[in-house]
């Protein structure tokens, strides 16, 4: 009876779910920007030509 009681608490125990779950995250994330590096850099770079257009007008 006691064994099954501690496996019954292992399974309810949840002391690390949180950091699995930001783990998992960041697995996610870092994979996406690897997938979508190309796609990520055209962006940033249209958007910094952008910006530095629009600063040179001001001045």
């Amino acid at each position: 009876m006691r064994i099954s009681k501690e496996i019954r608490a292992f399974f309810v125990e949840e002391d690390g779910v949180g950091v699995i779950e930001i783990v998992l995250i960041l697995v996610v994330l870092i994979g996406l920007v690897i997938i979508f590096k190309k796609q990520i850099n055209t962006l940033l770079d249209n958007i910094f030509k952008q910006i530095n257009s629009k600063s040179k007008e001001v001045y």
